[in-house]
């Protein structure tokens, strides 16, 4: 009986409380401010008539850094545990490396074959 008597207010307090996480309005409105800001960079480096690798660089560098915004904050990533964030990141960041190795590899076997095939 004397368990079932203090487990009822913890219910009911528990029931009362919010137990999400309670972000303020100026956060949400100075990341859509940044990304509001990023997405007219990109646009900027196309308007520049940039060309080349700085032009990639510069658009794929943009398009990270909106992506990683809105991940941490709209995504709540910023405020999760370390093994939740690796467990997300680290295959993405695998996968890029890995892809990275079979273009070098790519190359290397194109340009052996070429060599050698003349």
């Amino acid at each position: 009986m004397e368990s079932s008597a203090t487990s009822a207010p913890q219910a009911s307090g528990v029931s009362g409380e919010h137990s999400g996480q309670q972000h303020s309005v100026s956060l949400y409105l100075k990341v859509w401010g940044l990304l509001f800001v990023l997405s007219t960079l990109s646009y900027l480096v196309d308007y520049a008539d940039l060309q080349g690798y700085l032009r990639w660089g510069l658009i794929l560098a943009l398009m990270v850094a909106k992506a990683g915004l809105i991940v941490a904050v709209f995504m709540h990533m910023r405020w999760e545990r370390l093994a939740l964030v690796y467990a997300i990141l680290i295959p993405p960041l695998a996968l890029l490396v890995l892809m990275a190795l079979m273009a070098a590899e790519a190359d290397y076997t194109f340009l052996t074959r070429l060599a050698h095939f003349r």
